[in-house]
């Protein structure tokens, strides 16, 4: 399988092994893969929430049971990189740890305990990094790209010129301070109100201006060059909802392409129910009930801002980023 896809590849003796962990303010992310032609064949991969960022917004600083929760995830990461024989390796954190007062002791105690180095990026670079991740699911048709990553504490909003075959160039990017574990913890994570809901949409909204006026995004709109990419997060729970699936399933997510009248309806339905009624949805679950409306306040807020019409799901983004870029600089084929 190529670019990303998640379906397990054998090792071969002496042949190179990448991995790419990415530590979010929910979410740590590994994926360990070999080279082949056009892309990569996956290794092995690991996803667990761990809200590293719970609390952050009042407190300033990263709590120690998030810390805990954090540093038994990466411990499971340590454990494949070892297992996997990695040959080159790059881990990043990202928003929460950008953040927090005490990022430097919780770094240094990661390296300690685990063996992991983290590498704190800026924003600018975590918007890089996914937009080389999402880059091959871009129409080379149409000239200009709006990607968009909702994460845990902020959205990263990406303006790109597209180049085809592929390719894109980053003309712009931003990071707003708005993720969905930020919008549970100001607005609510039970039952949201109409009022509340709205209060999220114009929360993102003032960012969002700023952003179309700086690169004229809303006159590319209308002249119906632009082309719009989600990438993880929310947007693959949408996407999985509107599936109708039973349990989510990357492999029909990843790529597909969502009305935004159906977006409206996932979004719809979700906030007419309780942070129960919403665990017990598949594609959900209990670890993300109380982020999901915050995240399609976000989404509507991007979507009412841009009305494009349609946006393609990308369950890719930093880690296939930093993949491809290790693989091209070391003279291969991604």
């Amino acid at each position: 399988m190529r670019q990303g896809q998640r379906q397990p590849a054998e090792l071969q003796t002496g042949a190179p092994v990448y991995a790419a962990l990415d530590l979010g303010t929910n979410n740590c992310r590994l994926l360990v893969v070999r080279p082949s032609q056009g892309g990569f064949d996956v290794v092995d991969s690991f996803s667990r929430i761990v809200r590293l960022g719970e609390g952050l917004q009042n407190t300033g600083r990263l709590s120690e049971k998030a810390i805990e929760r954090t540093i038994q995830a990466l411990h499971i990461c340590a454990g494949k990189i070892r297992r996997r024989q990695v040959t080159r390796l790059r881990s990043v954190a990202t928003d929460a740890c950008r953040r927090a007062a005490n990022c430097a002791g919780f770094v240094e105690r990661v390296k300690r305990e685990t063996g992991v180095r983290l590498e704190i990026i800026g924003a600018r670079e975590e918007a890089a990094l996914a937009a080389a991740g999402c880059a091959p699911l871009l129409d080379p048709a149409r000239r200009r790209a709006l990607v968009f990553d909702i994460g845990g504490g902020s959205t990263e909003l990406m303006w790109l010129a597209v180049t085809g075959e592929g390719r894109a160039r980053l003309l712009d990017s931003t990071s707003l301070p708005w993720g969905v574990a930020r919008m549970a913890e100001t607005f609510g994570s039970d039952r949201i109100s109409d009022r509340a809901y709205r209060a999220m949409t114009e929360a993102v909204a003032p960012g969002l201006r700023r952003f179309d006026e700086a690169n004229g995004i809303a006159a590319a709109v209308a002249a119906g060059e632009v082309q719009m990419l989600g990438t993880s997060g929310p947007v693959t729970i949408v996407a999985g909802l509107h599936l109708g699936l039973a349990r989510y399933r990357r492999d029909l997510v990843d790529g597909c392409r969502l009305a935004f009248d159906d977006l409206d309806a996932v979004s719809a339905m979700l906030r007419r129910l309780d942070r129960e009624a919403r665990a017990r949805l598949p594609c959900i679950g209990r670890e993300r009930a109380d982020m999901a409306v915050g995240g399609c306040a976000i989404l509507e807020a991007i979507c009412r801002m841009w009305p494009v019409g349609s946006v393609r799901v990308a369950d890719r983004g930093v880690r296939e980023g930093i993949l491809f870029r290790m693989i091209a600089n070391d003279g291969g084929a991604a």
